[in-house]
């Protein structure tokens, strides 16, 4: 039962997350064989003042091992 948070800089309509929100379930269905009822997709607006205090340091910074695609404004170690 995959579920996804997506944490973002505030400021992307209703419309954007929705489409967000379904291509991402679709990719899940797609690649790990989930069912859709299975599937979940959370979507949590940041204020740009709040991102390294509140998701860079606490969720990205030196998780290196947990990290896929890594940012490439900063450094994670």
């Amino acid at each position: 039962m995959p579920h996804i948070v997506v944490k973002m800089i505030e400021g992307r309509s209703a419309t954007q997350k929705q489409e967000l929100s379904d291509r991402l379930a679709e990719t899940l269905m797609s690649v790990l064989g989930s069912r859709d009822e299975a599937v979940s997709v959370a979507i949590e607006d940041v204020p740009a003042d709040k991102w390294e205090s509140d998701v860079f340091v606490p969720e990205i910074k030196g998780r290196r091992d947990t990290l896929y695609k890594r940012p490439g404004y900063a450094s994670v170690d």
